[in-house]
């Protein structure tokens, strides 16, 4: 037990690691001389190393070509997009037609719901998980008002088995899904759901709720922006209708980077209404400009707008270090950093921390959220933000989320063991400070 606390044995780990490489990709922030310990990857992940270039490979063609960019080059800003769609299908485990990067997550989930959320008199309702994001449930929210329908009644919130009062974790089983697909599915035209819940870091078993959703007769969609980058994603496989997510958080794309959406093949071609723009019109007869909205097949076809080359470019460097790893290897090491996190917690704060994310590693991805039971004389959301910015200045970085939870994300892409030894550490230290 002891060996698994210290030095000699994270170095090993980290020594054999065969992406261990790829940490050197990514600049990563000093705190003190030395690089921090960042668990901060499921908000904002580190920038890779060849973001500056694309970026600057753009501002070049600007600078020296101007309108000529959009048609000259290997990176040629007419079909930009393009140079994402593949790298991105194979993360998400779709065909390239499925995905496309456009617009932000929120942005794209109102399209979604444009196309996808026709409720009737008979079925009106959504249902999603009680403590959503909330920019899912205004989005959601929003979406049952405008169509003239009372949220009180047709948005259905699923609580989870064990709601997360300050005393529990606030886990779904996959249980009382199914019963709360069963008992509201005659009126239930969507379902909205989550791959990772973003306050436990619970995964979920998307292929699922997807056939659970489909039986009942309703339409089903996933926001992905915790799993994306995160969890092997099957999303062709899966059935769902539409997913949404975005590219900042594991992806590594920038802040506020421009987002990615799903549609399944089955809609590649449908006679459901969208909002349209002119991007989104099939590209053989765009610029024939022409008073007829065609649109692309495909998820390409929800487009708006030519998108932002400049947004675009570091998700050029970012799908590339994917494509070096894959995320088979990716998950693989997820799997080993976060059972290390949390066999640590167990043998070393045990009283201190409280696990709140599922202990099955099938259930849950990079990240563990904590919640802290006591110390220094604090309990609850006291000690909770007394323990978070006493990490913050010994240099190891995570991320709260009210009312009282730290979220330790130790991304595959550049974490180590060591970072994991040092938050267990300063974490220790805290303690017994």
């Amino acid at each position: 037990m002891s060996a698994l606390f210290s030095d000699a044995y994270a170095q090993a780990q980290d020594a054999a690691d065969p992406l261990l490489a790829l940490r050197e990709q990514f600049l990563i922030p000093k705190h003190d001389g030395r690089d921090q310990a960042y668990f901060c990857g499921n908000s904002l992940g580190l920038q890779p190393r060849t973001a500056r270039a694309h970026v600057e490979e753009v501002l070049e063609k600007w600078a020296m070509e101007a309108v000529e960019g959009h048609f000259t080059g290997q990176a040629q800003w007419m079909p930009y997009h393009e140079l994402v769609r593949e790298p991105l299908a194979a993360v998400v485990g779709a065909e390239p037609s499925e995905v496309v990067a456009m617009n932000s997550l929120t942005a794209n989930l109102h399209l979604m719901l444009v196309s996808f959320y026709r409720p009737t008199r008979e079925r009106p309702a959504i249902l999603m998980e009680a403590g959503a994001f909330p920019s899912d449930r205004y989005a959601l929210e929003s979406q049952v008002r405008f169509h003239g329908f009372d949220p009180a009644t047709d948005l259905i919130e699923l609580e989870p088995d064990t709601p997360d009062d300050g005393s529990s974790s606030g886990i779904f089983s996959m249980a009382s899904i199914a019963r709360a697909i069963a008992e509201h599915g005659p009126r239930l035209a969507l379902i909205v759901w989550p791959g990772v819940q973003y306050r436990t870091g619970q995964a979920f078993d998307l292929a699922e709720i997807a056939r659970l959703g489909h039986a009942a007769g309703a339409v089903v969609g996933f926001d992905l922006a915790h799993a994306v980058g995160n969890l092997p994603l099957r999303l062709h496989d899966a059935g769902a209708d539409f997913a949404v997510w975005c590219h900042y958080k594991y992806m590594n794309a920038g802040p506020g980077a421009v987002a990615g959406c799903f549609v399944h093949a089955r809609h590649a071609r449908t006679e459901r209404p969208r909002f349209a723009g002119w991007w989104g019109h099939d590209q053989s007869t765009r610029f024939r400009m022409g008073p007829e909205f065609s649109p692309t097949p495909g998820a390409e076809g929800w487009q708006l707008s030519n998108p932002p080359i400049l947004g675009l470019a570091p998700l050029r460097g970012s799908l590339e270090l994917f494509a070096r790893a894959g995320m088979p290897a990716l998950r693989e090491k997820s799997v080993r950093l976060t059972g290390y996190l949390e066999t640590l917690i167990r043998q070393r704060l045990a009283g201190t921390l409280q696990i709140l994310t599922p202990d099955d590693p099938e259930r849950r991805g990079a990240q563990l959220s904590l919640r802290v039971l006591q110390g220094q004389g604090l309990q609850g959301r006291e000690a909770g933000r007394s323990l978070f910015e006493f990490l913050a200045r010994a240099g190891v970085l995570g991320d709260w989320r009210e009312p009282d939870v730290i979220r330790i994300s130790p991304a595959p892409l550049y974490n180590t063991h060591a970072d994991v030894m040092r938050f267990v550490r300063a974490a220790e230290a805290w303690r017994a400070a």
